[in-house]
């Protein structure tokens, strides 16, 4: 089988576009197969959302800062990368997290998950929740656990459970930062499964998160560093896997607008045996086709649901929303700053009203972004229901978050400079029931569109090592059924058994 050809179209250049064309060139070589691979990216740059920014002496991230260290697939690629070595751990004397409370900040206790009190003293001592919010908390201990394992809104579980306060004061603000989303609309499956396993095995979130074994990746403030980036900046991994892929056709300023299946001419009954035999086409912007075997598709859903309409049924991919928001980047002087930070950041509740949704005391969490007499602050704008202000011209999103820092901080001084981005259309809001609406869907793709594969941050988790993941599995199971199907060709009675 070796060097079997198989022309290969990947529709985005994002971390999971990237990723892909790693993947399917690894396994299909590995299985036998010659990938002819070309990767499109309809903006002028690969790498999607991330973004590093080298500016007198700091390393700023215009897009997402870093990634879960319990998900491995990321180290997992640097080590295939063999930048591993580049990895750097939060600073382990920033371990705090601070939550907004009628103006001032709270730490938040220890041994909290989600809001889920692991460790019950730090909880009842915590300023965060009234006295009646904790009673209510309390009660998880005795209401009747929910046994279905239907899907559900994670803020209603989280409600039902340990009451609004906690959701609220807690739990919103600190998924505000993930998926920048409402947590009485988020499903709970696609999100954090395994809380409504908690429920139904120890009938008490709070007793199985105390005696069960913790989800480690929903931890913050733990001993162990939660979270890793690149010394250089994320987009270290973004250079790497274009270099790698010197070997792989990189379009940029291309983007896809149709797929077509292409029919078989039949004479007299009889296919008729063409040059090319690809099962695909694909329509550029410019009107160039591509003809494809497979395609992977790594667009944002409804730039995947545009290109598949025709084909399937796209309402899985259509019922995710998409929440636009804004990073705003300042540095300053350390000797303007009144207060030292002893912690990685603050976080804000929706109700408490402000413009920003948190902010991460940059220079404090990792030590490799700001020369040591700087200070480096990133603060985040928008979320579900609450995204005006994204769009707003700089100076005036500039002043707002200014406006914020004076009065939570006290910082007063002008910065040295402010980087703003505004991620358009970036958070993927995954509704409920949508695990068991994409598994349809796939399932539909499989039996009308054999070879073409949808997949990203808007399917199976958020995150970059998500992406990855997904990436990897796809490609090794696509590898895996060529083979079959191959065997299946050469040896029809046996099955290749």
């Amino acid at each position: 089988m070796t060097g079997l050809p198989r022309k290969i179209v990947i529709i985005g250049g994002g971390l999971s576009g990237l990723s892909a064309a790693f993947y399917v060139r690894k396994y299909y070589k590995e299985a036998g197969f010659k990938p002819d691979i070309v990767l499109l990216e309809k903006t002028k740059t690969l790498g999607g959302k991330i973004e590093t920014l080298h500016r007198d002496g700091f390393v700023i991230e215009k897009g997402p800062d870093s990634f879960l260290a319990r998900k491995t697939a990321m180290s997992d690629l640097a080590k295939e990368l063999e930048i591993d070595h580049e990895l750097v751990t939060t600073n382990p004397n920033a371990k705090k997290t601070y939550i907004l409370q009628r103006d001032k900040l709270h730490p938040m206790p220890a041994g909290l998950v989600l809001g889920i009190p692991t460790e019950l003293r730090p909880f009842l001592r915590s300023g965060l929740v009234s006295f009646g919010g904790k009673m209510r908390a309390m009660m998880d201990f005795i209401i009747p656990p929910r046994r279905s394992s239907e899907d559900e809104s994670l803020g209603q579980l989280i409600e039902r459970r340990l009451g609004t306060e906690v959701l609220e004061n807690m739990t919103e603000p600190l998924l505000a930062g993930i998926y920048a989303g409402d947590m009485r609309k988020i499903s709970l499956q696609a999100t954090f499964p395994q809380f409504g396993e908690v429920e139904r095995q120890y009938g008490s979130l709070i007793r199985g998160m105390t005696t069960g074994r913790k989800p480690a990746e929903t931890h913050t403030g733990t001993k162990k560093s939660a979270f890793l980036t690149f010394r250089q900046g994320l987009q270290s991994l973004v250079h790497a896997l274009i270099h790698e892929l010197h070997d792989v056709e990189q379009r940029t300023g291309t983007g896809a607008v149709s797929i077509t299946a292409r029919t078989t001419n039949v004479v007299n009954g009889e296919p008729v045996v063409t040059a090319d035999t690809s099962r695909y086409e694909v329509e550029l912007e410019n009107g160039e086709r591509l003809l494809a075997d497979d395609i992977y598709i790594t667009v944002p859903n409804f730039a995947a649901a545009d290109l598949l309409r025709t084909h399937v049924d796209v309402s899985a991919l259509d019922a995710v929303n998409y929440v636009s928001v804004a990073n705003v980047v300042m540095a300053f002087p350390k000797k303007d700053i009144v207060s030292d930070y002893d912690g990685s950041g603050f976080l804000v509740p929706r109700k408490e009203g402000r413009n920003i949704t948190a902010c991460t005391w940059t220079s404090t969490k990792w030590l490799h972004t700001s020369p040591e007499d700087k200070v480096l602050l990133r603060c985040y704008v928008g979320r579900s229901g609450d995204e005006q202000n994204v769009q707003l011209p700089d100076e005036a999103l500039t002043e707002l978050v200014r406006k914020d820092l004076r009065e939570i901080m006290g910082i007063t001084a002008k910065p040295l400079f402010t980087e703003i981005t505004r991620l358009t259309h970036s958070m993927p809001q995954y509704p409920v029931g949508h695990p068991e609406n994409i598994a349809k869907l796939r399932s539909e793709l499989t039996t009308s569109m054999p070879g073409v594969y949808a997949f990203g941050a808007g399917y199976d988790g958020i995150g970059m090592p998500d992406c990855i993941k997904q990436a990897k599995l796809i490609a090794e199971s696509a590898a895996k059924d060529l083979v079959r199907d191959l065997t299946n060709e050469i040896n029809p009675v046996t099955g290749g058994r």
